[in-house]
C-alpha cells in the first residue's frame, strides 16, 4: 500500500513539472514573437510619413504649445528630424521590445534622444507605448524620482 502511495505522488509531482515547463515555454516564445512583430509594425507606423505632437502633459502641466508647427520624420535609419520652417532639430529613435530589457516583460517602448533644445530634450526618454494605430502613437513614461506620469501623443499629419 505505501509503495502505491509513493509510486502516485511520484507520478502526480513529475506531470506537474512537465506541464508547467511546457506550458512555460509555449508561453515564453508566443510572447517573444509577438513582441518581434508588435515592434516592427510600429516602426513601420513611424516611418509612413510625418507626425506632430498633438498632446503632451509634462508631470504637473500641459506642455504642447512648445511643439506647435513642427513636423517630426522618423527615419528608417534611426535619426528624428523635427521641422517647423524656420527651424530643424534633430535627434534619434528606436523602438525596443519586452525581449530587448526593459523593465516590464509585456510592453514596448518608443525610445526618442534629443540633445538640444531644452524643450526637445525633455521628450527624451524610453516611453511605454500605450495604443498605437496608422495615425496616431500614444506613450507614456512613469518617472522614477518624484513619480509623476507624462504622457506624449503623435498624430499623423
Amino acid at each position: 500500500m505505501k509503495n502505491l502511495i509513493k509510486l502516485t505522488l511520484t507520478f502526480l509531482l513529475l506531470g506537474g513539472f512537465v506541464s508547467c515547463s511546457t506550458s512555460n515555454d509555449t508561453n515564453d516564445d508566443s510572447s517573444s514573437n509577438n513582441s518581434s512583430e508588435n515592434v516592427t509594425q510600429i516602426e513601420n507606423t513611424a516611418e509612413s510619413g510625418t507626425w506632430r505632437i498633438t498632446y503632451y502633459y509634462d508631470s504637473d502641466h500641459e506642455e504642447t504649445n512648445n511643439f506647435t508647427g513642427y513636423n517630426f520624420t522618423f527615419n528608417s535609419d534611426g535619426s528624428l528630424i523635427a521641422e517647423n520652417g524656420n527651424s530643424t532639430v534633430t535627434g534619434t529613435w528606436s523602438v525596443t521590445g519586452s525581449n530587448s530589457g526593459s523593465s516590464s516583460s509585456d510592453d514596448n517602448h518608443f525610445n526618442i534622444f534629443f540633445a538640444a533644445p531644452p524643450n526637445f530634450e525633455k521628450l527624451s526618454d524610453d516611453w511605454e507605448i500605450v495604443n498605437s494605430s496608422s495615425n496616431k502613437i500614444e506613450l507614456r513614461d512613469v518617472s522614477g524620482g518624484n513619480g509623476g506620469t507624462d504622457y506624449l501623443t503623435f498624430t499623423k499629419n
